[in-house]
């Protein structure tokens, strides 16, 4: 079949007007309610900050924008949830290096891919964790909890409800050497209720979701995790400080669309999720929880992910950790 030179110009005239037109999509969205999947339950970091920034959004666009709680299986509940979902834009995963990082070196098979089952959006904010013990704990500094700890091997125990906070405990155990038993949870606010009961004797938590704890005396913070001492709580000398050279540990929290998601729907939702994150509420909340800001474009996520991912296996693999 032969097609005459107008008709293949005209044609390739059409097929370059549509790949110039943005989406109908892109142009209308959003439209109606954006839902905010979160690997972690009600009262977590991650959970804070997506309501903070749903009340935020829906301030801004003027649609409802609500927080879906799917907590659990270390973060594979919501991730693989969010991968199956459409890329219209309207489920959004909000999550941590624990399902985009660390999962894939603490499990030998995940039921989820972190890189091909996701559109990257936006990196939203870096932040540092507290060791948190009870108030009627007898070990008042980290030294006393070292000190117990190699005089008792085996015999005391540690909460994790995520991958940064299980991991935060075995680099303590790796590098002060020192054997201490792993207590997992669905989500950190469950084994901040055992901590307070204790059951638990330690454990590492995100500042979001430790320092209310802390501030009301529930909690005591032995240390922080990161190379400073946090603003929101000065008082509290780092890990480091406390007597464990080297110690550094971090996490940060990004969000993603469904894979098959447009470039044109990724940029347009990064560049909603960077405008609410200048909104005086999203910022006092970074500050009232000594988190860092840091913002990115989708290929900026992209590289930082991948990054972080060797970052986390080298983290891991330091700390001992073998694949479960």
């Amino acid at each position: 079949m032969q097609f005459s030179l107008s008709r293949l110009l005209a044609a390739a005239g059409l097929l370059a007007a549509a790949l110039a037109a943005p989406p109908a999509l892109a142009q209308n969205y959003p439209s109606k309610p954006i839902t905010i999947v979160v690997p972690f339950a009600a009262g977590s970091g991650t959970d804070q900050q997506a309501r903070v920034m749903a009340q935020a959004l829906t301030e801004e666009y003027k649609v409802p924008v609500l927080v879906d709680n799917r907590a659990g299986a270390s973060g594979f509940i919501a991730a693989q949830y969010v991968a199956k979902a459409a890329p219209d834009g309207y489920t959004v995963l909000m999550t941590t290096n624990t399902t985009h990082a660390a999962n894939e070196h603490l499990f030998k098979k995940l039921p989820y891919d972190p890189v091909k089952d996701y559109t990257p959006v936006a990196l939203l904010s870096k932040g540092h964790m507290f060791l948190l013990v009870s108030p009627s704990s007898p070990y008042k500094t980290v030294g006393d909890l070292l000190a117990a700890a190699h005089k008792q091997p085996g015999k005391l125990n540690f909460g994790s409800g995520s991958s940064s906070s299980r991991v935060a405990s075995e680099m303590l155990k790796q590098m002060a050497g020192v054997d201490m038993v792993n207590v997992p949870y669905k989500s950190n606010p469950m084994a901040i209720t055992d901590l307070i009961g204790g059951q638990v004797n330690f454990m590492f938590a995100d500042a979001p979701t430790a320092l209310p704890q802390v501030k009301s005396g529930k909690l005591r913070a032995l240390a922080a995790s990161g190379n400073k001492r946090m603003a929101s709580a000065p008082d509290v000398p780092t890990v480091e400080e406390a007597g464990v050279k080297g110690y550094d540990m971090s996490y940060w929290t990004a969000v993603y669309l469904p894979p098959g998601a447009s470039p044109a729907l990724a940029k347009q939702l990064n560049e909603m999720m960077l405008k609410v994150s200048a909104a005086p509420s999203v910022m006092a909340f970074q500050v009232q929880t000594s988190q860092d800001v840091a913002t990115s474009t989708p290929e900026g996520l992209a590289k930082f992910q991948a990054a972080e991912s060797q970052k986390w296996g080298k983290i891991i693999k330091a700390a001992g950790i073998e694949p479960e």
